[in-house]
């Protein structure tokens, strides 16, 4: 029994001893720690900062030592001109505005010393020669030339056309354009892609990708259409928009093309095609909108009546537009509510006789308008803006006679044909 208790002593003592160790290995790897980080702040504060930064505000120069001074943001003025009147002459001073893109400061190459007489001469020669050569006339005259030309052009397409008779397929590949004007006014450049459509059944509908940021794209996409016979090829119209994408609001349309395709002889292989990019064809008249309104003040409500459209032009030249209304109600240039009709088919004459009621957050219509726009229904690509009209206290012709009509005469239901502007 004596042998097994003193074991059992000898058993309990060990964890006080280990756990006196381990205190005493702790304790002296926080002291070393410690001390490591004071002999490397001490070495970092005697030397001097290797370069200097500039902070994100413009032009307000920051060492690395004087972060915690107030004068980290910006010096005075005075400060600053008394720094620089005390700098000597002969002094380095590095101007990181003049760097390359690798960081360099361009070489300091010494200046030779040219004679005052070329000096005094020389300016007032070449002034001269200017002044005789160009006139602000001509100069005028060539940057209005240069303007109109520009905005004339609108760039060229470039297109290979095939067909394929062991498959009974007619092949589009269209390859570039070229000369493309700028949509984007602040970045000078567009985002183009191109919408092709085989008129007059309008059934084949094809659109390249978007190539970002280029007045010179390059699609080189090939399109396939199956199940067209070579004796109807004659009677087939390519029709080519060239469009710019926006992604915030409608996308732009730079101009379009038409191909009629009768004459052209595709048995002897492929042929490769350029054509000029016209403006876009539009019709004068963008037909008409009948409309009714009703204001009811004690409930304070606008009721709208879409009635009726008529005289709706073609839509991309290719045949009868699939027409609805989209109606947007705006309170102080704010949209805060729209609703749309239904689609109707293959008509310029299209009769809608759908009823809206919008509740209007404020007390008058005078902070109010509404919006409609006439779109034509396309399935294979954005839907298209055949016509707008807007109602409103600010609104021009009968629009603003409208709006004053129904404030004049509440609960009364007016009706009134309206112009389609362009959209």
């Amino acid at each position: 029994m004596a042998p097994i208790a003193a074991s059992r002593q000898h058993f309990d003592e060990i964890p006080t001893v280990v756990g006196i160790f381990s205190a005493f290995g702790l304790v002296f790897s926080v002291s070393l720690f410690a001390w490591i980080c004071c002999q490397r702040k001490s070495s970092k504060s005697n030397k001097t900062p290797p370069y200097k930064f500039v902070h994100v505000l413009k032009g307000v120069d920051i060492y690395p030592e004087n972060l915690n001074s107030k004068k980290k943001f910006g010096a005075d003025d005075k400060s600053e001109a008394k720094n620089k009147s005390a700098m000597p002459k002969n002094s380095l001073h590095l101007d990181l505005e003049k760097r390359d893109l690798n960081g360099n400061f361009p070489k300091t190459t010494s200046k030779t010393q040219s004679s005052p007489d070329l000096e005094n001469v020389s300016p007032k020669h070449f002034s001269e020669r200017k002044k005789d050569s160009v006139s602000p006339d001509s100069l005028k005259s060539i940057t209005s030339l240069s303007s109109e030309e520009k905005q004339d052009k609108l760039g060229t397409i470039f297109f290979s056309l095939e067909y394929n008779f062991e498959k009974k397929a007619f092949v589009v590949n269209i390859k570039e354009a070229r000369g493309l004007p700028a949509m984007d006014e602040q970045s000078m450049t567009s985002d183009p892609y191109i919408k092709m459509t085989i008129l007059p059944e309008k059934k084949h509908k094809v659109k390249t990708r978007v190539l970002r940021k280029t007045l010179d794209p390059a699609f080189d996409e090939t399109f396939t259409f199956y199940g067209i016979p070579y004796s109807q090829i004659q009677d087939l119209t390519l029709h080519f928009m060239i469009l710019s994408f926006d992604r915030f609001s409608r996308d732009d349309v730079i101009g379009e093309v038409l191909i009629p395709l009768a004459g052209i002889e595709l048995s002897e292989g492929r042929m490769l095609m350029d054509r000029e990019i016209i403006k876009r064809n539009k019709s004068s008249g963008r037909g008409e909108l009948l409309i009714s309104l009703c204001y009811q003040s004690i409930t304070n409500t606008l009721t709208v009546v879409v009635l009726k459209a008529r005289h709706l032009p073609k839509s991309d030249v290719s045949g009868l537009s699939d027409p609805y209304v989209k109606v947007n109600l705006y309170h102080a240039k704010k949209r805060i509510s729209k609703k749309k009709t239904h689609v109707k088919k293959c008509t310029p004459n299209a009769v809608f006789n759908e009823l809206f009621v919008f509740d209007i957050p404020c007390e008058g219509l005078d902070d109010i308008s509404i919006e409609f726009l006439v779109l034509d229904s396309d399935r294979g690509s954005r839907n298209e803006v055949i016509g707008r009209l807007t109602l409103g206290y600010s609104a021009e012709g009968t629009g603003g006679e409208h709006w004053k009509e129904i404030c004049e005469y509440p609960r009364r239901q007016i009706a009134k044909w309206h112009m389609l502007c362009d959209g």
